[in-house]
């Protein structure tokens, strides 16, 4: 079983994930791994780069139930996804709105990931065609781990939403607004400027803000 959901980590990722590894075992055993959102070798797609280059956090709250959106990012789907899923529009309209970078019509995330960036849901499965099937059996904690060792390493965390913000007394340095969702997005998350935040702070902090175009 670890070797199927761990087969995208980078090694780097060991100290962090040893502590916690029987609490993940748990988790995953109350999981037919066959039928989860996302496929069960993107469980831990977030932890593909090595932990040494993550210099922000990007939190989500569960993966997406359409099995086709789901890839083990937080807000990312598939190059080639129409249409975008309303937060992940949200989210690249103020991308343009606050750093001048032309609308992508893509919604795939993963150069993020590829630039310092962690794409971490606060959950990482669903089942598929239902949110938060899965927020009783364990994710909560083993996130809150890894949340809680980055905030040790000085990563500064982007929380979006109340679940997200769970987890901002493990940082020193945080940039927090309301959820991109349709729900909320006017309510003060449009404006909010988190990407050139999140790099004013690197900078001040002397390390090399985030490339944030797609």
């Amino acid at each position: 079983m670890k070797a199927r959901v761990f087969s995208h980590v980078h090694s780097s990722w060991e100290p962090i994930f040893q502590p916690i590894y029987s609490e993940i075992e748990t988790t995953l055993c109350q999981l037919d791994l066959d039928a989860v959102v996302p496929q069960c070798e993107d469980i831990f797609r977030a932890f593909t780069e090595p932990l040494e280059e993550i210099r922000c956090l990007l939190v989500g709250q569960d993966p997406y139930p359409n099995p086709r959106h789901a890839m083990g990012l937080s807000f990312s789907v598939p190059s080639g996804t129409t249409p975008l899923p309303q937060s992940l529009k949200n989210i690249v309209k103020e991308l343009s709105d606050d750093l001048g970078i032309e609308p992508s019509t893509s919604g795939d995330l993963s150069p993020w990931s590829q630039k310092g960036v962690l794409l971490l849901n606060r959950v990482l499965t669903t089942i598929p065609g239902e949110s938060n099937a899965h927020q009783k059996i364990g994710w909560q904690s083993i996130t809150s781990h890894i949340a809680s060792e980055l905030g040790k390493r000085g990563v500064v965390a982007l929380l979006w939403g109340n679940q997200a913000q769970e987890l901002a007394k493990y940082f020193e340095f945080t940039v927090e607004s309301v959820h991109p969702s349709p729900l909320s997005a006017y309510r003060g998350f449009f404006g909010s400027k988190p990407f050139s935040r999140v790099n004013q702070i690197l900078i001040n902090l002397g390390r090399e803000p985030i490339d944030w175009t797609l």
